[in-house]
């Protein structure tokens, strides 16, 4: 019989009635769980193997020791991982009865994890023997007490035969009254023992919380290096007599995807590639006075050539597209395609479903605005007079093309939608496909992103794009690390077609390095938009879009020619891909650490890893955030959030680390001179050596 049992069964035979029915608190209260997303409305996120930081407030009366436990589930229902918490470390807990630890799912489904708590019996003996014994109270009675503990733990079935035979002994040495005091003691307390009982805790009036869901999908939902490029400009030609392009398509797009694979990405991003509006389209730069020859916004979706369901007649056939994708998973890339949930005037949903737009007083239908920007070649969707039929039309078109390969989706300006739709749409794909990922392209207001991930897309564009000073930088680092990991994983997408920061602007091609550097390590997640390693940064006047935007036009881009003068950051990109893909600790979210530096310019953290065989993997990124400058710094570090081992430390106390961007390897300590030049090389991203 269990501790649990056998203290209720004991409770129950003092009363006519349980007198706990009905209660919220349990024999001891545990509140403030996390990772909890609403109360266990929604499950919080995981990916198989992340590290994730469980806790919970849990106190008593009095002042027996506590213990307190998280216990991992996987989908059908059995105990994977049983984690002792420790009180939270750190200043801001103090005195608040915080406890955390860290879970690690193995695979993906719909796991759950619960805390409990108990009376330590062993924590409150020990505690108590050493103040009494040390004190002369009571030592005959605390040594008894420690024997018969120990005997009576020494009979529990669950507990190994050498654990048995260890805390039998102990139990007779603090029993035997021949051997001092201090003697009978230290066996008590002997580390063989601390093992034994860690091993299987000596719990009693243990208290279970309720079960609290995690939601654990595949790599890809939170492991990612994503490129964007627009198949209709690779492998374009252009005419010169005729100042005529001849558009790229799937099988001139699909000779580019050696050279993304190479640079290590994950999965190649298209833009929308289906049959592009003629009413009202956009020219050159967004003008509305289109040439004959403009090839429009694929935002700007369908036409008499069809619509969502359809290909861009100029970029093939759905052959075409199949090959392309095959050739992508042959490369180990996987296909996402553009979910923009919108029309062109001429797009055939505007005759056979005009209930499914927004039609205005005077009889038009209104296009896209976001003030002062206008879409004139774009209808918005309207959800609300016939939410059934356009909800499955959709997905429809969503099941269509994955039964063509696409198993990711990056979606185009989802906080324009219903939540509702989104948590309707991504359950019904999820449940048939659970390894179909959506990217939220939502660049909004805090609530709308957050309620997004809430509802189920696996990942989401960021405010990274705009966070650029250290302060920014360090703030938005913990939010998204510490705040928001449960329902909230962040893409640090460094450019778009449509966001050319003035950071990249005028900060040159350090600030390229820079922002590639902070992406790739922070955040498990990170993306680039072509053109980022040609150092792309000429805007249109007063706007931080990219002047003669592709999103209006072919653009061919001379990449042999870039990589022959060296100029293309491709071969740092290719290194930064690497690393990620060599140190385990870069793929998890939540183990982000920021550390001290007195530069204002000098932005400093780390990223631990212990894997189950033991093996730690700690990473240190340094980063000169000015791209103009050399700036000089001393870095302090958090030595504990490093987890070194005493044989990792020379015989001067330092431990070293070797920098594997530049291959240069230094000693360091709590505190370390730095000097990063913008110009030369804007970041440290150190490895520690392990056991010198």
């Amino acid at each position: 019989m269990t501790n649990t049992v056998r203290n209720i069964t004991a409770l129950k035979s003092k009363t006519k009635t349980d007198i706990t029915d009905g209660l919220r608190f349990g024999r001891f209260p545990i509140t403030a769980v996390q990772p909890v997303v609403e109360g266990g409305r929604f499950p919080a996120k995981a990916l198989p193997g992340e590290d994730l930081v469980v806790g919970a407030t849990v106190f008593r009366e009095g002042h027996d020791q506590l213990g307190v436990s998280a216990v991992l589930l996987d989908p059908r229902g059995r105990e994977r991982q049983r984690v002792r918490l420790s009180p939270a470390q750190g200043e801001q807990w103090k005195g608040l009865d915080r406890w955390e630890g860290l879970i690690t799912p193995g695979g993906t489904g719909a796991w759950s994890f619960v805390i409990e708590a108990w009376h330590d019996r062993y924590g409150t003996w020990h505690h108590n023997a050493e103040v009494k014994i040390g004190a002369g109270i009571d030592v005959e009675l605390m040594l008894a007490e420690g024997a018969a503990l120990l005997a009576e733990a020494a009979d529990d079935a669950g507990r190994g035969g050498a654990d048995k035979r260890t805390l039998r002994a102990a139990s007779v040495v603090l029993a035997d009254t021949s051997k001092s005091a201090e003697e009978r003691l230290a066996a008590g307390f002997s580390a063989e023992v601390l093992a034994a009982v860690g091993r299987l805790p000596i719990r009693e009036l243990v208290t279970v919380s309720e079960r609290f869901p995690l939601q654990v999908e595949r790599d890809l939902a939170g492991r990612a290096a994503w490129y964007e490029f627009f198949p209709r400009s690779e492998g374009a030609v252009f005419d010169h007599n005729t100042g005529v392009w001849t558009s790229g398509n799937f099988r001139t797009a699909a000779k580019r995807l050696d050279a993304v694979a190479e640079m290590g990405f994950d999965v190649i991003y298209m833009p929308p590639i289906h049959p592009i509006g003629f009413q009202h389209r956009k020219g050159r730069n967004n003008t509305l006075t289109p040439g004959p020859n403009d090839p429009g916004s694929p935002w700007a979706i369908g036409s008499k050539d069809g619509g969502h369901d359809a290909i861009h007649p100029e970029l093939g056939t759905f052959e075409d597209f199949d090959a392309f994708v095959a050739r992508a998973n042959e490369l180990g890339l996987e296909v996402a395609l553009d979910l923009a949930l919108q029309a062109a005037p001429d797009h055939p949903w505007v005759t056979s479903n005009p209930e499914w737009f927004t039609t205005r007083v005077d009889g038009s239908i209104a296009y896209a605005e976001n003030p002062p920007k206008k879409y004139q070649d774009i209808y918005p969707l309207n959800f609300d007079n016939d939410p059934a039929g356009l909800s499955k039309e959709i997905l429809r078109i969503v099941l269509l093309w994955i039964s063509h390969g696409v198993k990711v989706f990056r979606v185009d300006n989802p906080h324009t939608k219903p939540v509702w739709f989104w948590e309707w749409l991504i359950g019904k794909v999820n449940k048939k496909h659970p390894d179909v990922v959506f990217l939220a392209e939502a660049f909004t207001r805090p609530p709308m992103m957050h309620a997004l991930g809430r509802a189920g897309f696996q990942q989401s564009y960021t405010y990274f794009t705009w966070r650029n000073t250290k302060t920014e930088l360090e703030e938005y680092f913990y939010e998204v690390s510490h705040v928001s990991p449960a329902y909230f994983r962040p893409n640090f997408f460094v450019n778009t077609p449509d966001i050319l920061t003035e950071y990249l602007q005028y900060g040159g091609p350090a600030a390229f390095k820079i922002r590639a550097a902070l992406a790739s390590t922070a955040s498990p997640l990170w993306g680039v938009y072509a053109g980022y390693e040609l150092y792309e940064h000429v805007a249109r006047p007063g706007a931080e879009e990219y002047i003669d935007n592709e999103k209006f036009e072919i653009k061919a881009r001379d990449w042999e020619g870039a990589a022959e003068s060296g100029r293309t950051l491709a071969p740092y990109i290719t290194r930064l891909n690497a690393i990620r893909k060599d140190h385990v600790a870069l793929g998890d979210l939540q183990n982000l650490t920021l550390h001290h530096s007195t530069d204002d310019a000098t932005i400093v953290y780390s990223k631990h890893k212990t894997l189950p065989d033991g093996t730690k993997d700690t990473l240190i990124i340094v980063v000169n955030v000015d791209p103009h400058s050399t700036r000089e710094s001393t870095v302090s570090l958090d030595l504990a959030a490093l987890q070194l081992d005493p044989e990792d430390f020379n015989e001067d106390g330092r431990f070293r680390v070797d920098d594997l961007i530049s291959g240069q390897s230094w000693e360091w300590g709590e505190h370390n001179y730095v000097r990063l030049d913008a110009h030369v090389e804007p970041a440290h991203i150190l490895s520690i050596r392990r056991q010198l």
